[in-house]
């Protein structure tokens, strides 16, 4: 079962290639003078696709350090994710000196991370007063959707930004999108579409939070100014070519036809316990023998000083929850599809109903690791983290319940 759950998790990970999405999107199109900016997890992946149908004199790839390989004709940027750095803002710049010379089109090739690894923080507000907002935000259990709201409204690029810094430029996106409900706004925190909100409402958002005590004087001071009318966005052609329910789908055909594969429409959002109560409810009521899918991104507030990530922290809730609920002859899987949940190397968990004893022959107490937020320390001594290295795509998390 485990060996069946990782193969479909891995299908689900194929499905979000992005170099076959680029490449059915971009045959037999022309453009003029085209200048690509990939921006990204998968930007090193969709720009050498690209390049296999469009001839361009600038190349500009800008992706986290795991995924930053050389590629022949192209400018290979690697920035810090998911805390922005200041290669970062180094290539932001260089986006930005680039598009302001575009002289015909500009591809824009735009994939999860983006909004980490592009930061370009507006006038008064320093890179390291952006990033421990960022930070703030990823502590705070808030989704992805309000972390981006308020990133936008502290970036030039971000929100529509790429538009503006390339005008007179028609600018063609191809998005891969890491977003469940695929909100255009929302991917790398929408650099080529229109922002998801105003100052105003990411101000709102961060007191709603119990963060705006918190937030460097800069941030505050800057989200405080009235907003000023920049006018309507230019034009752009955007196209979401990649999506987690399209890798749902994918491992569903793998998983087999018939009555005992599940796939659960409602994506798996929201606190990480309350999904993991979910997971294990659905189990009971769907019985056994069963296959069930999952999509979606959870969100994690931390209290304690441990290592992990969402995913690896679903899993093991879930094991905590089956032995409550008696779930015998199980595995569940839960993974990031580019490969990294959180900063560790892992891309999740793999959990069994041996898991909680494995850990406790190894002396760990369960509950006290999930206090500890320390779930990667916890399934690794169990044997139960999912390795499977940067994957070059990102559409989100995938999960993969079987019983029998």
């Amino acid at each position: 079962m485990r060996a069946k759950a990782r193969e479909i998790f891995l299908e689900g990970v194929e499905a979000a290639d992005p170099a076959h999405a680029v490449e059915a999107a971009l045959k037999g199109r022309s453009f003029k003078d085209p200048l690509i900016i990939a921006v990204g997890k998968a930007a090193r992946t969709m720009a050498q696709a690209a390049m296999k149908h469009v001839s361009a004199d600038t190349v500009i790839v800008v992706t986290n350090y795991e995924n930053a390989k050389p590629l022949d004709g192209a400018e290979i940027r690697a920035a810090g994710h998911p805390v922005p750095d200041a290669e970062g803002a180094r290539a932001a710049l260089r986006v930005e000196e680039a598009l302001s010379y575009a002289k015909g089109d500009v591809i824009a090739l735009i994939s999860g991370g983006g909004s980490a690894l592009l930061p370009a923080p507006v006038m008064g507000v320093s890179l390291e007063d952006k990033a421990e907002v960022n930070r703030l935000l990823l502590a705070s259990g808030a989704d992805i959707v309000t972390m981006n709201l308020v990133r936008q409204q502290l970036s030039r690029l971000k929100g529509g930004g790429l538009l503006r810094a390339a005008a007179p430029a028609k600018v063609t996106a191809l998005l891969l999108s890491d977003v469940v409900s695929d909100d255009l706004r929302a991917i790398a925190s929408g650099p080529t579409v229109s922002p998801i909100g105003t100052r105003e409402d990411a101000a709102q958002v961060l007191r709603d939070l119990g963060l705006w005590e918190k937030l460097p004087a800069s941030v505050s001071a800057y989200l405080s100014r009235p907003q000023p009318d920049l006018g309507a966005l230019p034009d752009s052609e955007v196209a979401l070519i990649g999506s987690n329910r399209i890798s749902v789908a994918a491992m569903a055909r793998v998983a087999g036809e018939g009555e005992n594969v599940h796939v659960i429409p409602t994506p798996l959002e929201g606190d990480v316990s309350e999904a993991a109560r979910l997971v294990v409810d659905t189990a009971v009521e769907t019985g056994a023998p069963s296959v069930i899918l999952f999509g979606g991104e959870t969100t994690v507030k931390l209290a304690g000083d441990g290592l992990g990530g969402r995913n690896q922290e679903l899993a093991l809730r879930v094991a905590v929850l089956a032995e409550e609920a008696g779930l015998n002859d199980y595995v569940f899987l839960s993974g990031g599809t580019d490969g990294r949940d959180g900063p560790t190397d892992a891309a999740g968990g793999l959990v069994d109903s041996g898991t909680l004893d494995r850990m406790r022959a190894a002396g760990l107490d369960p509950i006290e690791v999930l206090t500890r937020n320390d779930s990667y320390h916890g399934l690794e001594a169990a044997g139960d983290l999912l390795q499977i290295g940067a994957t070059g795509t990102n559409v989100a998390d995938l999960q993969v319940l079987i019983r029998k």
